[in-house]
């Protein structure tokens, strides 16, 4: 057997795997794709592929069983959004840790783009960690760039890597371009569906900082043990931030003694701990400070 025919095979063997866990999600005001998380029910798929629904959101399965969901939460800032369904499924996906993914490493986008079901496409991570405009003014961050084939309804389906696990789901495209497609990275996915399964909304402490992942430059990445981090690119006035003070060009190296290699990282560290106070680890013109902030906690979730 030739090198192209085993890859030809390993491909087969990873759809015939993974496909049964892709489903439709469908209402009057759209239609999307979706993964199935858990054999009891729950699926995931993006909030804009059902912000239009009406309360009544059909779920259809690989296997042709047609089924009514309801949507347990939303987070407009991931656009992300988990249903559930009261029909068990015997196949589900779990999501992998996308950390692991490189530049170049083969992904396979499976969907229903433009109503065409279990629709699977091949491709590479083109770049990591990219950035989208979004509604609210706030962008999707730390985006995984795929050239597989995307189109309108792929999105709330899953990118998959070689071995067969969930490193994305699909969620944007550039309409006026081809090959340029976008994913919310898996371990972004992972903690904002487990927060959503638990209390239908995310919750995010304001820091007051504007900021953006960056790499750091050689010298301090060898010193410091980490290869990126968070830049602090403005900082709001009479705000958690500045009381603490912290400044634009700052750069968040750990918080709570863990690393923060991005935006992403920043938010998970702060929705998931439940302290009041938050000791930041910042490099300063070369210089290693420390600086406690207290966030302001929201005085109502948004949950749409």
């Amino acid at each position: 057997m030739t090198p192209l025919q085993q890859f030809s095979r390993d491909l087969e063997e990873l759809v015939a795997k993974t496909a049964p866990a892709v489903v439709a999600v469908e209402h009057r005001g759209g239609q999307g794709s979706g993964v199935v998380l858990a054999q009891d029910g729950f699926v995931l798929t993006n909030r804009h592929v059902v912000a239009r629904a009406d309360g009544r959101v059909s779920v259809r399965f690989a296997d042709g069983t047609d089924t009514v969901a309801r949507v347990v939460g939303t987070d407009a800032r991931t656009d992300l959004a988990v249903l559930r369904t009261d029909v068990a499924h015997s196949s589900a996906l779990a999501l992998g840790d996308s950390r692991a993914l490189r530049v170049g490493s083969v992904v396979v986008a499976i969907g229903n783009p433009l109503r065409f079901e279990q629709s699977v496409s091949l491709g590479v991570v083109s770049a990591l960690e990219r950035s989208l405009p979004a509604n609210r003014g706030e962008p999707l961050e730390g985006l995984v760039q795929t050239d597989a084939a995307i189109n309108p309804g792929n999105s709330g389906g899953p990118l998959l890597d070689a071995f067969g696990n969930v490193v994305g789901i699909n969620t944007a495209i550039l309409p006026y371009a081809q090959g340029i497609g976008f994913a919310i990275p898996a371990h972004t996915a992972s903690w904002v569906t487990a927060v959503l399964v638990q209390k239908g909304f995310i919750e995010r402490p304001y820091f007051g900082v504007v900021a953006r992942a960056e790499p750091l430059a050689a010298t301090h990445a060898k010193e410091q043990g980490q290869s990126r981090g968070v830049r602090v690119v403005g900082v709001g006035s009479n705000t958690p931030a500045e009381r603490a003070g912290l400044r634009d060009g700052d750069m968040i190296l750990t918080v709570d003694g863990q690393f923060v290699g991005s935006v992403d990282d920043l938010q998970r560290v702060a929705v998931l701990s439940a302290k009041a106070n938050f000791t930041l680890s910042v490099l300063r013109q070369g210089q290693r400070r420390e600086f406690e902030v207290r966030p302001q906690r929201p005085s109502s979730a948004y949950a749409a």
